[in-house]
């Protein structure tokens, strides 16, 4: 699906793996999910992969939808370049998030983004998501409060 996956190694040459609890505080760090609940965050956590790209791979690709539109990253180690119509718009890394809205909808990217340096991944699909949020409806409400918020951010910057 991606350009190459290799997983990262240690100082002693031994494949990395994040461990769910690892995992489930990197996704605290994200706020989207920040207000979930240590238990709630390692439910989402045995859910995500840990998925690794290389300096140059793309992540996402501007109006890509398809089989590549289900998938959210949130960034462990590294940084990215994000562009909307070719032009650089944002540098992210740890703790920032890759294409969030794709958990909750099937439109198209509204960015590109490619890994400036090599990067350390978690990725959760949005079918993935749609299973805890029914198994676990308090993560909708934590979900779409945050998601509303940034709303009004939005709101408040177009309009005053």
């Amino acid at each position: 699906m991606w350009a190459s996956q290799p997983r990262r190694k240690d100082h002693c040459g031994k494949e990395r793996y994040m461990s769910v609890a690892n995992r489930a505080e990197s996704l605290r760090e994200v706020d989207l999910f920040s207000d979930c609940s240590k238990k709630e965050l390692q439910h989402i956590a045995r859910k995500a992969e840990q998925v690794d790209f290389t300096a140059g791979d793309n992540i996402v690709e501007e109006g890509s939808g398809g089989a590549m539109a289900g998938y959210a990253f949130v960034i462990v180690h590294g940084t990215a370049v994000v562009r909307r119509n070719g032009r650089k718009v944002a540098e992210i890394g740890p703790g920032e998030s890759i294409g969030e809205m794709a958990l909750f909808d099937d439109g198209p990217r509204t960015a590109s983004v490619v890994a400036a340096t090599d990067m350390e991944t978690i990725m959760l699909s949005r079918r993935e998501l749609k299973g805890i949020i029914d198994s676990t409806p308090s993560v909708a409400h934590k979900l779409l409060s945050e998601l509303a918020g940034r709303l009004r951010k939005a709101n408040r910057k177009l309009y005053g």
